[in-house]
């Protein structure tokens, strides 16, 4: 049984309002569950956006459990795992960019001369520098 930590999607429409759980990987989104792990409100009105078992939460990674796209980034944000391999995009339809991107600044990473900071997490960027690129919307 492969465990995978998900949103449950709960609200109304147009209001969403997602529980994260610990599923077996073959039930149904809204379906049976192991655990409930906490909760995510992406649309907070004055109230907490998220809530978490943490204890729980470390417990369900270090046994092998596997976080969802969004859970990872919603566990990203409560700092329990690693920001998750951003690359850079091009024009919408366009070849894409393959330079990687740094999480917190969103600035493109080139190889080749050492980053700003003091040390690296990420052995595949080492040796790496900043460079601001013109954004356009």
């Amino acid at each position: 049984m492969v465990v995978r930590i998900r949103l449950s999607r709960f609200g109304c429409k147009n209001k969403p309002f997602y529980r994260v759980m610990a599923a077996d990987s073959r039930s149904p989104r809204d379906g049976k569950h192991i655990e409930v792990l906490g909760y995510y409100n992406p649309l907070p009105d004055g109230q907490k956006r998220m809530g978490l078992n943490f204890d729980r939460v470390k417990y369900w990674l270090s046994v092998g459990a596997q976080p969802s796209d969004p859970v990872q980034r919603v566990l990203f944000r409560a700092g329990l795992l690693p920001p998750p391999p951003m690359m850079a995009w091009g024009r919408k339809g366009g070849p894409r960019d393959t330079r990687f991107v740094d999480p917190m600044t969103g600035r493109v990473l080139t190889p080749g001369k050492p980053s700003s900071s003091e040390d690296s997490e990420n052995p595949n960027i080492k040796d790496a520098e900043i460079i601001d690129t013109p954004t356009t919307s």
